[in-house]
């Protein structure tokens, strides 16, 4: 599962919720990006550099370089360690680094940035890092960027949501039944449909991903037995259903648009006896017959 959300590069968007949450598969992702020699790049907002590396290794945590948004996201402290140009900055930053190889920023939390900034200055950061190597003027191009980005959907209206996705390449909706959780992974490449993947899983306390069996379908529903089904059309003024006999009738009878064999021969061959009437029309002078030129007589 882990391969397959790296395997494309730009925007892989973590939709997680209150009773979802989606840092301890950004932290896999993480690992397995770092355990790849990959260099990861990581944006905290929401936690402290020491809690978001609890849990790796020395290993990750060696390939881990952290920009601690957490401690002063305001800038207030003046005492050179917060960043001048805002998180913004750090990520156009990182755009413009001189090691050439594959990487991995991760935004925790893409909700952070939304709350605190310009929608349109956080989705044009985030297009110039997932569909750009370079920003004009850099002379030294970053290959393969793989963004993650934590998106708490619950504090964000669908038509935010809807504007992030189409940005993205890769996709993930955390979701869960009967305490498993669950991701619905849509990948979007270039010049092909989109195609769907579920897998149900758990992290690990090392933060490795251990891919497990979705709850069997009969434990998806659970209908109460003592719940008896009532008839929607018990209580209508009209009968949706016939009898035998009722559709008997109703196949029997004759409309009166339908027209009989018999009817027909009474209304187009008159009776014995019965008088004819004909039709004797004699034209005018302003009668028009010609043919060629009915609208002659319009006088245009």
């Amino acid at each position: 599962m882990l391969d397959s959300l790296l395997a494309l590069g730009g925007l892989v968007l973590l939709r997680d919720s209150v009773e979802w949450e989606g840092r301890g598969l950004l932290k896999a992702l993480i690992k397995k990006s770092a355990l790849r020699g990959e260099q990861v790049h990581v944006l905290g907002c929401e936690v402290s550099e020491e809690e978001f590396r609890e849990g790796f290794d020395s290993c990750v945590n060696s390939r881990l370089i952290y920009y601690d948004l957490f401690r002063d996201p305001l800038s207030w402290s003046k005492t050179g360690e917060a960043f001048p140009e805002g998180p913004l900055g750090v990520l156009r930053a990182i755009c413009r680094r001189a090691d050439p190889g594959p990487a991995t920023i991760a935004l925790d939390s893409l909700s952070w940035l939304l709350l605190h900034l310009p929608c349109t200055a956080v989705c044009q950061t985030l297009h110039a890092l997932s569909h750009q190597n370079s920003y004009p003027g850099d002379s030294s191009p970053v290959k393969q960027v793989h963004v993650l980005g934590l998106l708490h959907e619950e504090l964000h209206g669908p038509g935010l949501v809807g504007v992030l996705s189409s940005l993205t390449q890769t996709e993930v909706i955390l979701g869960g039944l009967m305490g498993q959780a669950s991701a619905h992974v849509l990948f979007r490449k270039p010049q092909q449909r989109p195609t769907y993947q579920t897998s149900w899983f758990s992290i690990l306390p090392d933060f490795s991903l251990d891919l497990q069996e979705g709850p069997p379908l009969e434990s998806q529903h659970h209908p109460d037995p003592h719940t008896s089904l009532v008839d929607p059309t018990t209580h209508l003024t009209f009968n949706l259903h016939l009898s035998k006999e009722e559709r008997e009738a109703k196949d029997s009878l004759i409309l009166p648009f339908q027209f009989s064999s018999e009817k027909q021969q009474v209304l187009l061959r008159p009776a014995p006896g019965q008088a004819t009437s004909h039709i004797f029309y004699e034209p005018d002078a302003y009668d028009d017959l010609d043919q060629e030129d009915p609208d002659d007589d319009l006088d245009i």
